[in-house]
């Protein structure tokens, strides 16, 4: 292996980005718009994917040179939940473990001086691959690394390697930063929204005629769709002309859970009701439909990046006071959206009939919530933050080109 070399005068940081899916997951997202607000002048990012799937499209489209490494049948497909059951854990490490060799002659041939890690199952690849390569490595944290979240045993394993493998670690909010005691360069950014996210001006906004209510995200049991199917028989007791889209795909295994949330909604009647709209290649205009954001994961998630995508839509937000949520809601005290205790249908009923009453209150909290995120959260200011820990992990050196 070529020894690195002092840094080369006027030459991009070369970056490579490892994922182990190519759906478009929270992360997946976050990444797309972190990588068209990278300075060309700093960085210059490529990526491997462990799946084929729409991100390598996308990816691609943004100007990311993109490289497919398949994982193992048994690995590809599983959500976190999945790895509680030991037997398939063991048999998808096993596979994760064959993919090292692999990713490491992309890496090679990529010439990477930083290796950047996207989500979980790629923290462990990238980093044994990086090692190989004697390249650091960056883990982007964005799921929380609690026993409410995650299963006891990756808990430990991933606190154990985030302070002893990375060189550096993003975490997307302070709640999941506070998930990884004793990590010693870790840093908090929050996932930005892309220009095209966020209406040109509050007064922009057209509220729909009825009141809308809509939940913007994957079908999963940490989305809380289930939640807001029980709390929409309460709100329509008092506003019979509400109706509830639901707007996501059931990923990552959650078909079973899709399947609950179809049960429910015909058990409750409100088939004329709740509509099941499906993936949505525009969420900007599907919360434009909406009078009501809702965010109702049960469990504390990590950040809450549709909470963002609201509010610089202008949307009222109704949201769970948990995680990094309330660090997008209520910063410094202020109230942006109303918040309620995860996992209460009746208190998510509560906020959202809160918003229904009172649309002139909805409105000015709206607004302020606009003002606020338009400032705080543009993707170009996650970009400049995300480059700076790239290059203080490359420690002022690049690797040789050949």
């Amino acid at each position: 292996m070529t020894r690195r070399r002092p840094q080369e005068e006027g030459r991009p940081l070369r970056v490579v980005v490892v994922d182990h899916t190519a759906a478009l997951g929270g992360g997946e997202l976050a990444l797309l718009r972190l990588a068209a607000e990278l300075d060309p002048r700093r960085v210059e990012l490529r990526a491997i994917l462990l799946d084929d799937g729409p991100l390598v499209a996308r990816l691609r489209a943004v100007g990311v040179r993109t490289v497919v490494v398949r994982a193992g049948a048994r690995s590809q497909g599983m959500d976190r939940h999945a790895l509680a059951g030991s037997w398939r854990a063991v048999l998808a490490v096993g596979e994760t473990v064959r993919l090292v060799g692999r990713v490491a002659a992309v890496l090679r041939r990529a010439q990477a001086d930083v290796v950047h890690t996207n989500s979980l199952r790629a923290d462990l690849v990238g980093l044994l691959a990086a090692r190989w390569c004697r390249v650091p490595v960056v883990w982007h944290v964005h799921d929380r690394i609690a026993p409410d979240y995650l299963p006891g045993l990756a808990v430990r394993v991933l606190r154990v390697l985030a302070r002893r493998g990375p060189r550096a670690v993003v975490a997307n909010s302070r709640a999941t930063a506070r998930t990884l005691p004793g990590v010693r360069d870790l840093t908090v950014v929050h996932p930005g929204f892309a220009p095209e996210q966020a209406v040109a001006s509050f007064a922009d906004r057209v509220p729909p005629e009825r009141p809308v209510v809509g939940l913007v995200g994957r079908i999963s049991p940490t989305k809380g769709q289930l939640e807001l199917v029980r709390a929409a028989r309460t709100v329509l007791d008092k506003h019979p002309d509400a109706r509830f889209r639901l707007v996501g795909g059931a990923l990552f295994g959650a078909d079973a859970y899709a399947d609950a949330v179809d049960a429910e909604i015909g058990r409750l009647g409100l088939r004329d009701a709740v509509e099941v709209a499906g993936f949505s290649n525009d969420p900007a205009a599907e919360l434009d439909r909406l009078s009501v954001c809702v965010h109702a994961s049960p469990v504390p998630e990590p950040f809450g990046q549709v909470v963002v995508e609201a509010m610089v839509r202008g949307v009222p937000v109704v949201a769970t006071d948990a995680g990094g949520v309330p660090e997008i809601v209520r910063p410094s005290g202020r109230d942006l959206g109303v918040l309620v205790p995860p996992g209460d249908a009746d208190a998510l009923a509560a906020g959202l009939l809160s918003v229904l009453d009172d649309p002139e209150g909805a409105a000015r909290r709206a607004r302020a919530a606009y003002d606020d995120a338009t400032r705080r959260f543009p993707a170009r200011a996650t970009a400049r933050a995300v480059t700076e820990v790239w290059e203080r992990a490359a420690g002022g050196r690049r690797r040789p080109r050949t």
